[in-house]
């Protein structure tokens, strides 16, 4: 398939001057089923769901009001409990969006709300429609210059393909996941050339495979809690560089790591519920850069 490998391949992209740049922002409201009926890895706490919806609000806040982006905000759907979790429905670059198809059958009927959003921004629609393919947004990191995709219980080699197709200025490779949900549960992007990542042994590993298999040398940000390291990167006009990260309260030592990117504006949010079902940060957002007009 085009540009996609276990190691890598295909073309260098846009050598990553681009990554972060963004205009427009898609979330979804929380169902109440959310609280009761959620996907989870493992059963633990209930979610508290006013403090939930707090949590929520205060997240697309940031996202509208202190950092001007377009928010589009769906509706929630009941019969979808894990519909907040955007991420995972759609893969935006550029102009191009790759409408998934979700490793969770619970999950496919979310795609319905993002495609029409995502139409209503004139992107370039490519639908997965193999039955054979699953993709998990979670499991999609982009660095700015190539895409790394995470093999795991949502994401599979045939969903991993139609990606590498989608996006064929891009190297596409594969690497395994094992003890965690999505490959963005222990990475993402810290800023252009920077991967956050957290410290047990298999996200160290999965990060040392990632390199092996990449022409670029990325510089790497480690902090103690692999939760910690999602974040969102954005790079604002008139803004700069700025980090999205855990808040002190939840993942101190995290922070503190955090708070050394002196060339970051640096905000901290908190993100207790969602995570009691798997949510991180990234999860809640699909980011979009509208170079052309609406």
């Amino acid at each position: 398939m085009a540009g996609l490998s276990s190691s890598s391949s295909g073309g260098g992209g846009g050598g990553g001057w681009s990554l972060g740049r963004c205009s427009h922002a898609v979330v979804r409201a929380l169902p109440e089923s959310l609280r009761q009926h959620a996907l989870r890895i493992e059963k633990g706490q209930e979610v508290d769901f006013a403090r939930a919806e707090r949590e929520h609000q205060l997240y697309v806040a940031v996202l509208k009001s202190k950092l001007g982006l377009q928010v589009l905000e769906l509706p929630a759907d009941e019969s979808l409990p894990d519909c907040v979790f955007v991420e995972d429905v759609a893969v935006v670059c550029e102009e191009t969006a790759l409408i998934t198809r979700p490793g969770a059958p619970s999950r496919r009927k979310e795609v319905d709300a993002m495609k029409k959003a995502l139409e209503s921004l004139n992107l370039n629609i490519i639908e997965m429609t193999d039955e054979n393919a699953t993709l998990d947004g979670g499991d999609v990191l982009f660095t700015g210059r190539e895409f790394f995709v995470g093999l795991s219980k949502r994401t599979n080699q045939r969903g991993a393909e139609i990606l590498a197709d989608t996006f064929k200025d891009y190297a596409v490779s594969t690497v395994p996941v094992y003890d965690s949900l999505h490959l963005k549960s222990f990475c993402s992007m810290a800023g252009p050339n920077l991967i956050a990542i957290g410290s047990t042994e298999a996200a160290q590993k999965t990060l040392k495979t990632m390199q092996q298999m990449s022409d670029h040398r990325y510089d790497k940000l480690t902090v103690p809690d692999d939760a910690a390291a999602n974040c969102i990167y954005l790079n604002i006009p008139g803004k700069g560089h700025v980090l999205l990260h855990r808040a002190p309260e939840e993942y101190p030592e995290s922070a503190k790591v955090f708070e050394k990117l002196k060339d970051h504006m640096l905000i901290p949010i908190t993100n207790t519920e969602m995570e009691k079902v798997d949510g991180l940060l990234t999860c809640r957002s699909v980011l979009i850069n509208k170079t052309s007009e609406l």
